[in-house]
């Protein structure tokens, strides 16, 4: 059984039990004697009463596994300090909790406990909890957390010292996410600091992020803010172009696409644009752009925005021969009806071979039989007659395709 399976099923198990008498119950268990066969089949029988949605006999069966005393008497106990809680006996419960690890030092439970302590102490007024006193990373970190509600000016600078300590890189990040959520100004100033100080990539790059996953006015100022700044290397405007993205900033990304003299951001901004689907924005893009790499990047954005109608009149009228056959290239990737007749036309019309076969490739990738048949029927050139039946012999499952290589067979 899962633990947080449970959680469920365990609110009204204790409820009736006098609180002296399941005091005395729980933490003074008969002469420390054990019965482990009774203590196994009661907490498989308190299990099964749970799913049932039997609460008194699994209340009965559950006892009886902590006052049995053995190996399973810890996680009843547990239970038992989960059940009072949502009860609402907290008192009852912090009592239980406060004296867990003392009499079950090396129970796999402890941590449990002392989160849900943390948790209990985070609701019940005038019981603040204590992250200095936590050794343990993750519930120091549960600790702050709680206090953000209750004491956010004790908290922030606890949480700035995990952050920018000694912690683990996941209590760091967590640390960071918290402060990232947090409207105090002095958290804000932290993250902004964290986002600015490029001494440590990999937290700089998560406070970038962060500021773009929690959005608003102050943070894609601040964002814009680091960008523009002297120092900001290619890769830290990159990351902070993608939080842009995450924020929904399109303008600021396009403004990227205009007027960055980088290539490679402009490159970036247009592979954004595409993925945020700015079709007229991209087409518009291309119509000023002179570098032919950023055009590559911007034929791509604007098949990952599927603007298959742009992509054609690219594939039909782009002057480059590589430009065009990345725009057909990307047609064949697109949905057959949607491009296959236009792939087929641009073929027909076309003078220059490998543009022709850039539209067979296309056809192909498809798995458009139909056109490649069409191709291959009226093709006068061996060589482009050629490349189009090589291509249905690989589509041995095509009805159509195997009907046509069979006539070819007969002549």
């Amino acid at each position: 059984m899962i633990r947080t399976r449970l959680l469920p099923f365990v609110i009204a198990l204790f409820a009736a039990v006098a609180p002296a008498r399941l005091e005395a119950a729980i933490l003074d268990p008969a002469s420390g004697e054990t019965d482990e066969p009774r203590g196994d089949r009661n907490y498989e029988e308190g299990t099964k009463a749970m799913d049932d949605g039997d609460w008194d006999r699994a209340a009965g069966a559950f006892m009886e596994v902590v006052k049995a005393n053995g190996a399973r008497a810890d996680g009843a106990l547990y239970w038992v300090a989960y059940c009072l809680n949502k009860q609402g006996r907290k008192a009852d419960a912090l009592s239980i909790l406060s004296g867990f690890a003392g009499k079950y030092p090396k129970s796999s439970w402890i941590k449990d406990a002392r989160a849900l302590e943390l948790e209990i102490r985070q609701g019940r007024g005038g019981m603040a909890a204590r992250p200095e006193a936590e050794t343990d990373e993750d519930l120091k970190l549960m600790a702050i957390n709680s206090l953000l509600n209750s004491d956010p000016e004790r908290a922030i600078p606890l949480l700035e010292k995990l952050v920018k300590g000694g912690s683990s890189p996941k209590v760091r990040e967590r640390a960071l996410f918290v402060l990232s959520q947090s409207d105090s100004p002095r958290a804000r100033q932290i993250v902004a600091e964290l986002a600015r100080d490029g001494r440590d990539p990999e937290l700089q790059e998560k406070a970038l992020r962060n500021l773009g996953i929690h959005g608003g006015k102050a943070n894609r100022e601040l964002l814009a803010e680091i960008y523009a700044a002297p120092n900001s290397s290619i890769e830290v405007k990159e990351k902070i172009l993608k939080s842009f993205m995450v924020s929904g900033d399109k303008d600021r990304i396009l403004a990227a696409a205009k007027n960055e003299k980088d290539p490679k951001l402009r490159g970036s901004a247009v592979k954004l644009l595409g993925a945020m689907g700015a079709r007229s924005e991209l087409w518009q893009l291309y119509q000023a752009e002179s570098s032919s790499d950023v055009k590559h990047s911007i034929i791509n954005g604007l098949f990952v925005a599927g603007d298959s109608q742009h992509l054609l009149e690219l594939a039909r009228t782009e002057p480059n021969p590589e430009l065009r056959r990345e725009a057909i290239r990307k047609l064949g990737v697109m949905d057959k009806e949607q491009t296959g007749p236009a792939l087929v036309s641009i073929y027909k019309s076309e003078k220059d071979p490998e543009l022709r076969k850039a539209c067979i490739n296309g056809l192909f990738t498809q798995n458009n039989a139909h056109a490649l048949v069409e191709i291959a029927r009226s093709e006068k050139d061996p060589e482009m007659k050629k490349a189009a039946v090589q291509k249905l012999s690989v589509m041995g499952r095509d009805k159509e395709a195997t009907e046509y290589l069979m006539e070819l067979l007969k002549e």
